[in-house]
């Protein structure tokens, strides 16, 4: 069975406050982009993993896959699988791609073998697998909150809008990311903001992260401002980066961007 990971990016991201279990409470909107990985499953004699494409930092058994597969397997008696996965969505990006392949791998473990597993049972095992995971469980734009694993529906459609994506060479640790934040409790939710027009969140929606990160990574603050350059409406990084994006009322020309920087057209 194949099934195709999607990316997401942020639109707007507010860490509010530190956790006693240590992660950060946030606030963001989760939105999926068409931008893909490739996941296959197929019978084995013994659970495997093998990639193409993108190379993949870390140890095997430190996959999301094989975490999903062995997680599943503690409650249903799993047969052995070997799963490939062709890796086309940029690494350390703020896209997800990570997270998108792990849910998506119990979807499709769910329907290859029948489990007759439940939304929220499925949202359950992502979660456990790590913060952002559950939104891939049905990849819909969402207002997601706490530690981003908590969902509320948010009337957001882009379809009628361009929009690009562009991936500097550069990287951005998550860890390095949050030691350069401060929470600071919103004043204004991030589900109220969205529903402003896309021309005014370039005042109203921000990702917190962009503040330090910027300072550290110029190539990414740069590859913003040429966004709005561009004629971008809203430009953002997505997550802790090191992606950024641009909405556009009409695809836009970004051949200057292109060469060191990777651009996606019409996510």
């Amino acid at each position: 069975m194949i099934v195709f990971p999607c990316a997401k990016i942020n639109i707007g991201l507010n860490i509010t406050s530190r956790r006693p279990d240590g992660y950060h409470n946030i606030e963001t909107v989760f939105y999926p982009v068409k931008i893909y990985d490739v996941l296959e499953a197929l019978p084995g004699e013994e659970l495997t993993f093998e990639s193409s494409g993108l190379g993949i930092p870390g140890r095997v058994e430190d996959n999301l896959c094989v975490k999903a597969f062995h997680l599943i397997s503690q409650d249903y008696d799993l047969p052995p699988v070997n799963i490939h996965l062709h890796k086309h969505v940029p690494i350390g990006a703020g896209l997800g791609g990570g997270s998108a392949n792990a849910a998506f791998f119990i979807n499709l473990l769910n329907r290859q073998f029948d489990l007759g597993l439940t939304v929220e049972q499925k949202l359950d095992y992502a979660r456990q697998l790590g913060a952002d995971c559950a939104f891939f469980i049905e990849s819909k734009p969402v207002f997601a909150f706490d530690k981003g694993d908590q969902f509320e529906n948010v009337n957001l459609e882009l379809s009628q809008y361009s929009i690009a994506l562009v991936m500097p060479p550069a990287h951005v640790s998550t860890s390095e990311a949050y030691r350069g934040v401060k929470p600071t409790p919103v004043l204004r939710s991030l589900k109220e903001l969205v529903e402003l027009p896309i021309e005014q969140w370039k005042n109203y929606v921000k990702n917190d992260f962009e503040e330090s990160v910027f300072k550290n990574h110029a190539i990414i603050r740069g590859a913003k401002a040429a966004l709005y350059e561009a004629g971008a409406l809203y430009a953002s990084m997505s997550g802790s980066g090191a992606s950024v994006f641009g909405i556009f009322g009409q695809r836009p020309d970004l051949s200057p961007l292109e060469g060191p920087n990777q651009v996606f057209y019409d996510i």
